[in-house]
């Protein structure tokens, strides 16, 4: 499956893996897996979200891999995996307990990250016990649990009914988005991102976003427009930070303050005055060290502390 991100530069041109593998899921599916960054270092797993692959986290992988063992994985359907017929939440969180099971050895820890859909598949699998074995904190990036369509405000229109059919049309529409175009990045950004995006980070989403089948874009829409996950953010009890856009009008900041308020342990909560739903590509320093923080207070054990900190001071 293609990727049209090979013309983006800088930070957002995704970087090269040490190795990539195969994780196998409950059904069979199958799931591109990359690992980035010294064996050895703690592990970092990161989880992307709808229409989008591994090519998202590039900022972060870049910047991580320096002194972390960073663990990406495209969603089924997304990127580098193949698109299966079994679109659910279950499948979300068999999907990321198989990654885990294939990269981590057992009782080994590591700080999981997820954007939007990600964020969702780390409440789908909260419960389950290779999540349980395997996470010492959790970042949630621009996500939410419940009632996305009825939320979302892409349409700027009041609340109500005509407003959620219509958004659930727009979100749901099998229509080919066909080639990155100037119209196309103009929508795109203001659908996902702040007005202060530059070029760079919406022509790098725009590619992203434009690379997924129009197929599997519709099929985990209506995933989402269905969703409720609120006993798996009851389940999420590891420490869990939320990082949320102020300006986002897929999964507003509501959303933001509900996880806040329904987590048994967040541990810090962050809105990024004029951002949009692309925290990670928008605001990628703010995010990448969040996840720092998270290792070294979570994952990390005093003596390893000092050797990562010595590991990124040389690099």
């Amino acid at each position: 499956m293609s990727r049209l991100t090979h013309e983006a530069q800088g930070a957002y041109a995704p970087p090269v893996p040490a190795r990539e593998l195969i994780a196998h899921s409950a059904d069979g599916a199958r799931l591109h897996v990359e690992v980035h960054g010294p064996e050895d270092a703690p592990a970092v797993v990161l989880a992307h979200g709808w229409t989008c692959s591994t090519a998202f986290w590039a900022a972060q992988i870049r910047d991580l891999a320096a002194d972390h063992r960073v663990i990406a994985y495209d969603q089924r359907g997304h990127g580098r995996s193949p698109a299966s017929e079994a679109c659910s939440t279950e499948a979300l969180a068999d999907d990321l307990e198989a990654v885990l099971a294939a990269t981590l050895a057992p009782g080994e820890k590591a700080v999981l990250a997820g954007h939007s859909m990600g964020g969702m598949t780390l409440m789908a699998a909260s419960a389950r016990p290779r999540f349980q074995e395997h996470a010492a904190a959790a970042l949630l990036c621009s996500t939410g649990s419940t009632r996305l369509v009825e939320e979302a405000r892409v349409l700027p229109w009041r609340a109500g009914r005509l407003r959620t059919r219509l958004t659930g049309a727009v979100l749901g529409s099998r229509a080919p988005l066909g080639p990155v175009t100037p119209v196309a990045r103009r929508i795109l950004k203001y659908a996902t991102m702040g007005p202060g995006s530059s070029p760079v980070m919406v022509e790098a989403c725009a590619r992203i976003v434009h690379a997924c089948p129009r197929a599997v874009r519709h099929a985990w829409s209506a995933v989402l427009s269905t969703l409720d996950l609120d006993a798996g953010v009851r389940e999420l009890k590891v420490p869990t930070a939320v990082i949320a856009g102020s300006v986002d009008r897929m999964t507003p900041v509501v959303h933001a303050r509900a996880l806040v308020a329904a987590l048994p342990n967040c541990v810090g909560s962050t809105e990024l005055p004029g951002l949009g739903h692309m925290t990670p590509v928008e605001a990628p320093e703010l995010v990448t060290a969040r996840i720092r923080e998270l290792v070294a207070t979570y994952a990390v054990k005093p003596a390893e502390a000092g050797q990562v900190a010595e590991i990124k001071e040389g690099a």
